[in-house]
């Protein structure tokens, strides 16, 4: 026996281990599962209402409609800026031919138009701000690396003045 035996004495054993369980008599069988004692009772699995799945209900969403400010409309180009146009009596060639398209879309191609165009412009003009930074940062730059040539310079004159006087002394 153990060490731990020893100091606590014997140990009661609570359980039964079970060494082989290909005996061929068959008579061990382990505990019943929950599934195994239920179907024996004849019981259903119990279902818990809040864990079924429900029908989602969801309200149809009203977009409003995309207004363009005047600001940017200011920096569209002419092609792209919207047009107040009046109604018409007649109908034009252009309504009445068959066109694929759903009612609200062309309006909503020409305002992408528009969209994309003005952020074509602001991107435009963030690269060219971005080139003028850049330019500055370089113009710097070289006017601190000419900066730190002139230093060396005099100080290589420095050390090759003093060492052109320890010269002359020794000689």
């Amino acid at each position: 026996s153990s060490g731990i035996n020893a100091e606590y004495g014997e140990i009661p054993k609570f359980y039964a281990p079970v060494i082989n369980l290909l005996s061929p008599d068959k008579t061990w069988s382990g505990m019943r599962t929950v599934g195994e004692l239920r179907r024996e009772k004849g019981e259903t699995i119990p279902v818990n209402q809040d864990s079924l799945y429900k029908d989602i209900e969801r309200k149809q969403k009203v977009f409003k409609p995309l207004v363009v400010s005047k600001s940017l409309q200011k920096d569209l180009p002419f092609k792209t800026k919207p047009k107040v146009e009046k109604k018409r009596k007649k109908e034009l060639y252009v309504t009445k031919r068959a066109v694929v398209s759903e009612p609200g879309e062309r309006r909503l191609t020409t305002l992408m138009q528009q969209l994309l165009t003005a952020q074509k412009e602001s991107d435009a003009k963030k690269l060219q701000k971005k080139k003028k930074e850049k330019e500055k940062y370089l113009a710097g730059q070289a006017k601190i690396t000419a900066k730190r040539g002139e230093k060396a310079k005099e100080r290589r004159k420095v050390f090759y003045q003093k060492n052109a006087k320890k010269d002359q002394a020794e000689d």
